[in-house]
């Protein structure tokens, strides 16, 4: 930030006349310059010092506190391709349109799983008793599942193979939505792994997710080699480097976000062809962490919370997050898992700007995590025992 340039306003004794017409057109133009000058040197105080107390910036404006550029005119849109208007007028319909009423609202549970699901007897434990509120897909890309329970029997969609890093992950989030929107009861969507776990009981996860007006969808700009780093210009003119954005891949969505995924074809090309690893330059781009992000930022940005209900642990700062053993499972981790309110993004640049974010549900502050990965299967045994006990005391905080 750059500092201010000190300045002085130079101010002329004005001869004394005897008319006092004479004296009074003299003086009027000085009381202008001075009270241009004060104004001017308060606004640039006002942009380079801004005030941090909120009280204070509505003083001057009932929306608090604003930037310089917020004042000014804003800057004229770029004229959009016809393939973008065509889109955007579907897609904005789309989030128009008021949700479908149902008598009996669901979420839909979409495991996205290369074979067996190692928590299933825990997810039975956590659905029983909460029939018809709830529904199950699971896309199996390698190996089709053996079940225990009985809501995950005859639950798989047709599935396709997927590789990590690589669009076939996001095709297959989409043909999990896809699928589940044939239900017209099911009015959210929760995206899980094999390795994910719930945090929460039943009719807490549920309150939160079909009476938030969010989808759960993470978002945060990274300036840095693994953020924007990642972007390349073949993405233009529909997908420019300012909207680039970033965000871990587990989601919960509502039902018309979840529509607009399923309709999307322009900017999922995008992605598609451009978003991939090995591209030029040395650069890998993961669509499954861009994809998402960047959608919604450009065409809902105040239609998503901009953090995920996902909880997972990057503190080791690996290519791939903490895996939790059995020897981890503690009631005191999954207390302290189940009462973290803030959600933290580190940029992948020099500065490593740590970048956190009040978890608030429809404006009240709430623990931010429904759900949690990465649970090796050897936990199982653990999390079944102390699940009455985390879940319980997780919905006492808030």
């Amino acid at each position: 930030m750059k500092s201010a340039q000190a300045w002085r306003l130079g101010m002329k004794v004005a001869p004394i006349f005897p008319m006092p017409r004479q004296r009074a057109q003299l003086k009027k133009p000085t009381w202008i310059i001075t009270l241009i000058s004060l104004v001017s040197l308060f606004l640039v105080c006002a942009y380079i010092y801004p005030p941090h107390n909120s009280g204070a910036c509505y003083v001057f404006s009932t929306h608090g506190c604003k930037a310089l550029h917020d004042w000014l005119p804003p800057t004229p849109l770029r004229e959009l391709t016809d393939a973008e208007v065509a889109s955007r007028v579907v897609l904005t319909d789309i989030l128009k349109m008021k949700p479908a009423l149902s008598t009996t609202p669901k979420i839909a549970f979409l495991f996205l799983t290369p074979g067996p699901l190692p928590f299933e007897k825990l997810w039975d434990l956590f659905f029983q008793g909460h029939e018809g509120k709830f529904s199950v897909y699971v896309h199996a890309s390698k190996n089709k599942p053996i079940h225990f329970s009985r809501y995950f029997f005859n639950r798989e969609i047709r599935s396709n193979a997927v590789d990590w890093g690589k669009i076939s992950m996001v095709d297959a989030e989409r043909r999990l939505l896809a699928n589940a929107l044939n239900d017209p009861d099911n009015q959210h969507f929760v995206l899980l792994s094999d390795s994910c776990i719930p945090l929460q009981q039943f009719d807490y996860v549920y309150d939160y997710l079909l009476n938030t007006n969010v989808s759960f969808v993470d978002c945060f700009e990274d300036p840095g080699p693994h953020g924007s780093g990642r972007y390349i210009d073949y993405m233009l003119p529909e997908v420019e480097k300012k909207d680039f954005r970033k965000g871990s891949q587990w989601f919960t969505m509502k039902r018309q976000h979840a529509i607009i995924i399923a309709a999307d074809n322009l900017y999922y090309t995008k992605f598609k062809d451009h978003c991939r690893p090995g591209m030029e330059g040395g650069r890998n781009c993961y669509a499954d962490e861009h994809y998402l992000p960047t959608f919604f930022y450009m065409l809902d940005p105040n239609g998503i919370a901009n953090w995920s209900v996902t909880h997972v642990d990057w503190s080791e700062m690996k290519w791939h997050p903490k895996s939790y053993r059995a020897q981890d499972i503690t009631l005191e981790l999954m207390k302290n898992i189940t009462s973290i309110t803030e959600s933290v993004h580190v940029t992948s640049d020099e500065k490593k700007e740590v970048q956190t974010r009040r978890c608030l549900w429809n404006g009240d502050q709430r623990p931010c995590y429904l759900f949690g990965r990465k649970f090796l299967p050897e936990t199982l045994d653990n999390l079944i025992q102390l699940f009455p006990n985390y879940t319980s005391t997780a919905a006492a905080v808030s």
